[in-house]
């Protein structure tokens, strides 16, 4: 995967971005309820499940804007990744401990569950942290929290605060009147992202679960 170095002296965000990661280093979360009456159900009566085609739908709004795909290179060099992939959380319910696992992504959503099937299929029953190696450095964390509708999530990095990538962590959906409700909370680095950021990429996911017949197959 390509990463694209910044030029600083030309960056129209290197004030931000020198302010928010030297003087005040800063990050921030929010959290708001994605409407998913219309997702849900032409997932089930297609026979997707709902946590693959999220993990699809964040991983197609970050690569979108280079915003969400900023990192360092090998060598300490600031710039964007020129497209990432999803590592997310698996569930064992036998004790209880998580392992994370990443797919490689495509915009076709077909492809991408067969990838994600695929990935569940090999490593999904390994106790392990990670279980599938080899993970790239162009991944983005996805976890969830399906037992809980939660209103507010805050999330802490404690690695002298330069992680830059969006860390999200979903929610358990919820009924309120006739619509079907996800929270979705986002962390960001506010050297990279600001709250107009964080708001598009809630429109944008909002606007995907919307128009789900535009990128969901009619059957698997």
């Amino acid at each position: 995967m390509i990463f694209h170095p910044i030029d600083m002296d030309t960056w129209s965000r290197k004030p931000y971005f020198d302010h928010y990661l030297n003087n005040a280093r800063c990050t921030f979360s929010m959290t708001a309820n994605i409407d998913i009456t219309r997702l849900l159900p032409e997932l089930k009566r297609n026979g997707y499940k709902l946590y693959p085609a999220l993990i699809y739908m964040l991983t197609t709004v970050m690569n979108r804007h280079t915003e969400f795909r900023m990192g360092y290179d090998t060598d300490g060099y600031v710039g964007y990744w020129e497209s990432m992939f999803p590592s997310y959380t698996i569930f064992h319910e036998d004790d209880k401990t998580f392992s994370s696992i990443w797919t490689a992504h495509h915009e076709d959503f077909h492809v991408f569950h067969e990838r994600y099937l695929a990935d569940l299929a090999v490593f999904g029953e390994i106790k392990q942290f990670t279980p599938k190696s080899n993970e790239p450095p162009y991944t983005f964390p996805i976890s969830c929290v399906p037992w809980v509708s939660f209103t507010g999530f805050n999330l802490n990095i404690y690695n002298e605060g330069t992680y830059l990538s969006p860390v999200f962590t979903i929610g358990k959906y919820f009924r309120q009147a006739d619509s079907i409700l996800l929270p979705l909370a986002v962390q960001m680095h506010h050297a990279v992202c600001d709250g107009y950021h964080a708001s598009l990429l809630v429109q944008e996911m909002q606007a995907l679960a919307d128009a789900v017949a535009t990128w969901l197959p009619c059957s698997k």
